[in-house]
């Protein structure tokens, strides 16, 4: 693990140019036959494609932001001539932050719409939802958030076909903090608080607490509540009489808000650090800036960072919405990014031949990082360690893909 300055960082050439981000070989499965989809997709002068997200919900920050960051990048795209002479046309549909509408509104646009790939939803859980409906119809579906271990493979490690996500998995994001405990903040005892009811904070939880014991440290106990919860001072009591040199919290800003606030509000004063689900404006308004201190996670974008094609990128997303871009806008915008890559090197705008390029690419420049699609249809890439300060990014830490 390094510390790396964040201008140091290597510029991710041709961000804002749908070329130069080819790869002729790639480790995804090659998907076989045609797709229902593709003729009429491309019949018009538009290229379809489908937005599946949390529009409304309890987790509606993620997707709302995540769709900004898509509609910029289609602004841009269209504003640049299109892909191949053709103006992309997102249909936007809101899955209500449930997993039902989520594979209601995949069939939706892959079935009537005709979209030729969908992007979202943005949480594992939904986005799984929608993966038989991607893999019935052969139309790829990409997430740029969803990091859930088993998303882009089945339940027997088969990897999924027509399926794809531009971030890294629970995995790496719990194996870099428990590393950063140890060689950064110098602990090695912990406090595990998950939301027992999310495979993603579950999964999270457990490599987070493989790699701390494995590099020597210790879990002193696991406490758990589940989504929807607002009182949690049993926990919190309980925790306070326990020694530990970190809390590791994995969940959602709706909860994890409440309890940082409240944890601190009893005195629990030990750093509290978590994942990207902190990573929403919401945070801030249910913990307070006083609470947020000594408050790190796991993420995949800094707005920190000042790789020009990040500083390119901030300036745009202010110039259109007036306001700071969050990692949630910039996977968004990369997911989009990825897609229009792709078909730009497909064999034919239909699914089978974008999941052939989709699995293809190396090198990808993206704002959140350079990536290149592995065997599992996973985005390699670095990871970010936020630190807050009065509920503001205050610090950024690099951790290459390699480490």
């Amino acid at each position: 693990m390094k510390r790396i300055t964040i201008g140091l960082v290597a510029a991710a050439t041709g961000l804002f140019m749908l070329a130069g981000c080819t790869g002729t070989t790639g480790g995804g499965t090659t998907p076989t036959g045609t797709d229902s989809s593709a003729a009429a997709t491309n019949a018009g002068g538009t290229i379809k494609i489908g937005l599946n997200y949390e529009l409304s919900g309890n987790v509606a920050s993620y997707g709302e932001e995540s769709v900004k960051g898509v509609e910029l990048a289609a602004d841009e795209i269209n504003a640049a001539g299109g892909i191949n002479g053709k103006q992309i046309e997102l249909i936007k549909l809101d899955n209500k932050s449930d997993e039902a509408e989520s594979t209601t509104v995949a069939t939706k646009l892959i079935t009537q719409d005709k979209v030729v790939a969908v992007i979202g939803p943005a949480t594992s859980g939904r986005f799984k939802a929608s993966i038989p409906v991607a893999n019935a119809n052969k139309v790829p579906v990409i997430s740029g958030s969803a990091t859930a271990e088993d998303v882009t493979v089945d339940a027997q490690g088969n990897v999924q076909p027509y399926v794809f996500r531009t971030c890294f998995a629970d995995s790496v994001q719990g194996t870099a903090m428990a590393n950063f405990v140890v060689n950064e903040l110098k602990g090695k005892t912990a406090l595990i608080i998950k939301d027992t009811s999310s495979d993603y904070a579950v999964g999270l939880a457990q490599s987070f607490s493989d790699t701390l014991k494995a590099a020597g440290g210790s879990i002193v106990g696991e406490e758990g509540y589940v989504a929807g919860d607002t009182d949690f001072n049993a926990i919190l009591t309980k925790a306070k009489s326990m020694t530990f040199d970190v809390i590791y919290l994995p969940g959602y800003y709706n909860e994890v808000g409440l309890i940082i606030k409240a944890a601190r509000e009893l005195g629990i004063t030990a750093p509290i650090l978590g994942a990207d689900g902190y990573d929403s404006p919401t945070l801030l308004a249910l913990g307070g800036a006083s609470a947020l201190n000594d408050v790190y996670f796991t993420n995949h974008y800094s707005s920190l960072d000042q790789d020009p094609t990040v500083v390119k990128f901030i300036a745009a997303f202010k110039a259109k919405y007036n306001a700071e871009p969050n990692a949630f806008n910039a996977m968004g915008y990369d997911s989009l990014r990825f897609v229009a890559d792709a078909l730009t090197r497909s064999d034919g705008q239909t699914g089978p031949a974008l999941a052939d390029a989709l699995a293809s690419t190396k090198d990808f420049p993206g704002v959140t990082g350079k990536f290149t699609i592995d065997a599992k249809h996973n985005a390699i890439k670095d990871i970010m360690i936020i630190g807050l300060k009065d509920g503001v990014q205050s610090t950024s830490v690099r951790i290459p893909a390699s480490s």
